[in-house]
């Protein structure tokens, strides 16, 4: 890979993507790709070529290990071919090609998940070896996640019916299928540990989270009651926010109310010991939630299912922040109740929610981030 930056070149951004912790993302441009840190926001590195940008880059972490899918425009690396980047030896040292473009990789410290339009392989990291193939439904999208904790390897994507999520307990020898949805899915998200699945649908009205070993449906949120497109999903760290971004120009906020199976707190326990929850021999979707002291509005209605429609029984966001509309946007949680987003229009954003309150998110920074000077010196 060649550097050949000119300051006045026009880039197009092609892509956006976190890494697995969330603390940094990926930029892929139709020149290369950028990495940025999150807190503090700054660019940590770039690669500018000449053959073309890329539009899949995903991050191992924050090593120096990448996988790369070139962009249409890019005569060097096709559509159809995966690059696995070392850039401690500033060379490719694997490449997995394709009769069909790539959708989206996703990377594990053990193993390279390629994704297709109708099959996803499962590779060892180590060796390169084919470990797994799974049929999915038409997946456009490139849908599909996987947990990043080491003692659990949970891979989630479409299954073979319209709304179903399929589960692999890879550790477990285990597949979990879920019908969340009667219409298609639009975006999917795995906790780190794999143990709980948030879900949402073509309609973009309802997010569900389940239980992925027996899954059971644990709760249910509302974006709203017009359709919308679902660019993200992402789930707080200690599991008790839930965010939500589509092309209403909005990001919700929602409390959950789920637990850790003889624990009275969130499931922030289960992130730290998922081996808990496996060994568990009564993991009954009653132990996983807690009351209904969420403060999401919606539950105050629950006397009246009876007589009010059906999304009243639905809980509603407790906070929210307002995007440019039809611009897809990627959110996170950060520290101290924050969010991060970042857009598909080179924005960086973070902003702040009330954990008690809720209510309308406070903007703490804003950056336009493929027009900054913040490069490493």
């Amino acid at each position: 890979m060649q550097p050949d930056y000119c300051e006045h070149d026009e880039t197009e951004l092609l892509s956006v993507s976190w890494n697995q912790d969330y603390g940094c993302f990926a930029a892929g441009t139709s020149r290369g790709f950028v990495l940025y840190n999150c807190d503090p926001f700054e660019e940590t590195f770039r690669r500018d070529l000449k053959s073309g940008g890329f539009g899949i880059v995903e991050m191992l972490f924050r090593t120096n290990f990448l996988a790369l899918v070139g962009g249409k425009s890019n005569a060097q690396y096709p559509p159809n071919k995966v690059i696995i980047w070392d850039d401690h030896l500033s060379r490719f040292i694997h490449e997995f090609k394709f009769r069909s473009e790539v959708r989206a990789v996703k990377l594990r410290l053990d193993c390279i998940v390629v994704v297709l339009e109708h099959k996803i392989y499962v590779y060892n990291f180590t060796d390169f070896k084919l470990l797994h193939q799974i049929e999915t439904l038409a997946n456009p999208r490139g849908l599909c996640c996987l947990s990043h904790n080491l003692n659990t390897s949970v891979l989630a994507c479409p299954g073979l019916r319209r709304g179903q999520v399929r589960i692999e307990h890879f550790g477990l020898g285990m597949t979990q299928l879920i019908g969340a949805h009667d219409s298609q899915i639009a975006c999917l998200t795995l906790t780190m540990d794999g143990l709980l699945l948030a879900t949402a649908s073509t309609k973009g009205t309802l997010i569900r989270i389940f239980n992925t070993l027996d899954g059971t449906k644990l709760q249910e949120v509302r974006r709203g009651v017009d359709k919308a497109d679902i660019y993200c999903i992402a789930l707080s760290p200690n599991v008790q926010w839930l965010a939500v971004s589509s092309d209403k120009g909005t990001v919700h906020i929602f409390s959950l109310r789920v637990k850790v199976v003889g624990e009275e707190t969130s499931c922030s326990s289960a992130a730290e010991s998922p081996a808990k929850v496996y060994q568990s021999s009564s993991f009954s979707p009653d132990a996983l939630i807690s009351p209904s002291t969420s403060a999401n509005p919606g539950s105050s209605f629950s006397f009246l299912k009876g007589l009010l429609p059906q999304y009243f029984g639905s809980e509603w966001s407790f906070a929210q922040f307002h995007l440019p509309e039809y611009t897809p946007f990627i959110a996170a949680f950060g520290s101290q109740n924050t969010v991060i987003i970042v857009g598909m229009d080179g924005s960086f954003y973070r902003c702040s929610f009330d954990p008690v309150n809720g209510g309308q998110m406070l903007q703490q920074e804003y950056v336009r981030f493929l027009k900054t000077d913040n490069r490493p010196k």
